[in-house]
C-alpha cells in the first residue's frame, strides 16, 4: 500500500505571516511511510536500522518573566521509529512563536518543546537547551574516516543511481569508515540545494570506493528532505553489498536556523556526538 506525501498543506514554499506568540499548531508533521514504501520498506516492524535525526536550532529565544530576551541553542533528536518527521519551516515557524512569549524559565521552554515535538512526531523526543554560558564550549569538528573525495573520478549521473554500488573482487572482509563532503540534494518542494558532509561505517566485503563516490554525487539533482536521502542511502547499501554492518551519518548545513543530521545503523549502537563540522 503506498502512502501519498501531501504537502500541499505545508508552509515550505509559501509566503508567511511572523506569529511571535506561542502557537503549537504551526508544527506540520510529514508521515514517514510514503518515502519508506519508495525504498523498500513495509511497517516499522520491518525497517533494518536504529538511529534518530539530530536537529540543531541555533535561534532559540523567549521573554522571561519581566520580558528580557533570552536566547539559547538547542540540540533535538527525534527517534527514527516516530511515524512522522517535521517540516522544517514549520519547525522555525513554531521557534519564531516563542519570541514573544513569556516563559518561566529554560526547563518551561525545554518542557513545552519537548511535549510539542514529540506530540508532532509521534513519538518521544529529547530537548537539551544550552546556555550562553555553554556556547563557548561547543566544538567545531570533521566527520573521522578515509576521505573518499581524494579519488580523481569521472562523474556523470546526477540522479541516485544505485547501480554503481560495487563490491571489490576480493573477498576478504573489512572494516572501515568513509567520509565525503560532496553529498549535496534539493528540497523536495522548493528545489533549494541542500549540502552535507556523510559519514559511513560498515564492516563486510570491501565496497569499491570510486563507485561509492560516484553513488553519492549522484544525489546532486535528487529532490528530497534529509531524512529521507540517508534512508535511501543506507538501503541502496545495504540491499546491493550486504555489509553484515552499516551505519550512515549525514550532518547537513543549517537553514533557517536549523541543522538536520540524520543517522541510520543497522545493529542498536550510541548516537554520534552532536558536534558541528566547520560547514555547519
Amino acid at each position: 500500500m503506498t502512502h501519498p506525501l501531501d504537502l500541499s498543506q505545508a508552509p515550505l514554499g509559501k509566503a508567511s505571516s511572523y506569529i511571535d506568540q506561542y502557537d503549537v499548531s504551526l508544527l506540520f508533521p510529514i508521515p514517514r511511510a510514503g518515502k519508506r514504501t519508495e525504498i523498500g520498506l513495509g511497517d516499522s516492524a520491518t525497517i533494518p536500522f536504529f538511529g534518530a535525526d539530530m536537529w540543531t536550532a541555533y535561534e532559540v529565544s523567549w521573554l522571561n518573566a519581566r520580558g528580557k530576551p533570552q536566547v539559547a541553542l538547542a540540540h533535538i533528536t527525534v527517534p527514527c521509529e516516530s511515524p512522522n518527521i517535521i517540516e522544517s519551516k514549520s519547525f522555525k515557524l513554531y521557534l519564531n512563536s516563542l519570541n514573544g512569549s513569556v516563559l518561566a524559565d529554560f526547563e518551561a521552554v525545554t518542557a513545552i518543546m519537548r511535549q510539542d515535538l514529540s506530540a508532532a512526531v509521534g513519538a518521544n523526543v529529547g530537548v537539551r537547551l544550552l546556555k550562553p554560558e555553554s556556547f563557548d564550549a561547543q566544538a567545531i569538528h570533521e566527520l573521522d574516516g578515509l576521505n573518499l573525495d581524494r579519488l580523481d573520478i569521472d562523474c556523470t549521473s546526477y540522479t541516485p543511481a544505485p547501480e554503481l554500488l560495487k563490491l571489490e573482487a576480493e573477498e576478504i572482509p573489512v572494516s572501515e569508515v568513509l567520509v565525503s563532503h560532496l553529498l549535496k540534494s534539493n528540497c523536495l518542494v522548493t528545489g533549494q540545494p541542500d549540502w552535507a558532509s556523510v559519514q559511513m561505517s560498515y564492516s563486510g566485503r570491501a565496497i569499491n570506493q570510486e563507485g561509492l563516490l560516484q553513488y553519492l554525487v549522484s544525489f546532486r539533482n535528487h529532490n528530497e528532505f534529509h531524512e529521507q536521502c540517508v534512508e535511501r542511502i543506507f538501503m541502496d547499501i545495504w540491499t546491493r553489498c550486504k555489509p553484515s554492518r552499516l551505519s550512515v551519518y549525514a550532518r547537513y548545513t543549517r537553514r533557517g536556523g536549523l541543522d538536520i543530521n540524520p543517522y541510520r545503523t543497522s545493529h542498536p549502537a550510541a548516537l554520534p556526538a552532536n558536534i558541528r563540522t566547520a560547514r555547519q
